[in-house]
């Protein structure tokens, strides 16, 4: 479709964040549940829509129940910021969400009917064929209020406060639903493509986790650790692959593969994730598989005897993983791995979706 037709071309580069360990305080902030989907960017123009992901590709043919939904609300004229997400009683699913990533369009239309998305709005980067980018953070939440005034679902008009101790209730009370954290605003910021000019907070917690095995490195096969694989135990003993550790300077990848030489030894005798190791499946759910998304990666890895235990920082659980890549902390010499179960975790009480998605508010 042509350019023209948009009050702004896309692609553009989104706004980004930087992260944080405490909401900040100040009064110069509008706070906003930080929504755990995948980022879009829906241009709206000469009776066309357009929705880009964050990495600057088209989203439309993956969302058809999404696309319709917006091309039917937005007025002309607009450029909106927001998140696609699934919601299920138990909150957000990230999983289903990825599922609608599909090659086969047969395969797309019936996830749409089944896993239907939503879109979650919180920003205007163009209202009335006008750049907005230029404004103020305040004053392109008005406009974006504005933009969706009387909108239904499957689109949703993101949660807002400039109260600090309600944004810490939000990181709180909300994460049971699968959100990602709290985004900080600043009042007078403009949007800034591709620039980290917002502040995202997230819980941190830590985990001792089993090291039952490891990936090389591209830069150095047999010479540089690229991510350590994590083992948790279930109430039944069984050991179950729960994500990676991968945050290592090139000096620490070079000690880690001499310290774990002595236990790659023999290692795939008797080990749980040995069925893994010789079959390669195409699970994703084990250390060595591959999907869609892995784009051609070796995903090959290198099983351990169990005896060694790690401390890692995590963000929250996916279900019954890390959602995203655990930072690691320190070995834990003195910790057996039989001790390391999925009991250790913190449990966070479910909190009600619709509760969110009901409770748009205002500026204020």
């Amino acid at each position: 479709m042509p350019a023209d037709a948009f009050a702004i071309a896309p692609p553009i580069e989104p706004m980004l964040a930087k992260v944080a360990t405490d909401v900040p305080d100040g009064g110069h902030y509008l706070y906003e549940p930080k929504w755990d989907g995948f980022r879009a960017i829906a241009f709206r123009g000469g009776g066309e829509l357009y929705i880009q992901s964050r990495d600057l590709k088209p989203l439309d043919r993956y969302f058809p129940d999404v696309h319709a939904a917006l091309l039917a609300a937005l007025p002309e004229g607009c450029v909106i910021d927001g998140e696609i997400v699934i919601a299920t009683p138990r909150g957000l699913d990230f999983d289903a969400l990825q599922m609608r990533l599909h090659p086969a369009a047969s395969r797309v239309a019936r996830l749409a009917v089944e896993t239907p998305a939503s879109f979650v709005a919180f920003d205007a980067i163009a209202a009335n064929g006008v750049d907005l980018r230029g404004a103020a953070q305040h004053a392109r939440r008005q406009h974006l209020e504005q933009l969706l005034a009387g909108v239904a679902p499957p689109i949703h008009l993101t949660p807002v406060t400039r109260d600090r101790a309600e944004a810490v209730e939000w990181l709180e009370r909300f994460e049971g639903a699968g959100l990602d954290g709290v985004i900080a605003k600043p009042l007078a910021g403009t949007y800034q493509p591709g620039a980290r000019a917002m502040i995202k907070i997230k819980h941190v917690r830590t985990a001792d986790c089993v090291v039952a095995g490891f990936r090389w490195h591209k830069a150095g096969q047999d010479v540089l650790v690229g991510s350590l694989l994590l083992g948790l135990h279930d109430d039944t003993g069984r050991l179950h692959h729960v994500g990676v550790t991968s945050s290592f300077t090139m000096a620490m990848r070079r000690q880690i593969a001499e310290e774990l030489e002595p236990l790659r030894a023999d290692a795939i005798e008797g080990h749980p994730w040995r069925d893994w190791a010789e079959a390669r499946s195409e699970s994703t759910r084990m250390p060595g598989g591959k999907s869609r998304w892995s784009a051609g990666k070796d995903l090959s890895w290198e099983p351990l005897r169990i005896e060694r235990v790690c401390e890692v920082k995590y963000d929250h659980m996916q279900g019954a993983r890390f959602r995203h890549a655990a930072i690691f902390t320190r070995w834990r010499l003195d910790k057996p791995p039989a001790a390391c179960g999925y009991d250790q975790l913190e449990v966070t009480t479910p909190y009600e979706l619709a509760k969110v998605f009901g409770a748009p508010g205002r500026d204020r």
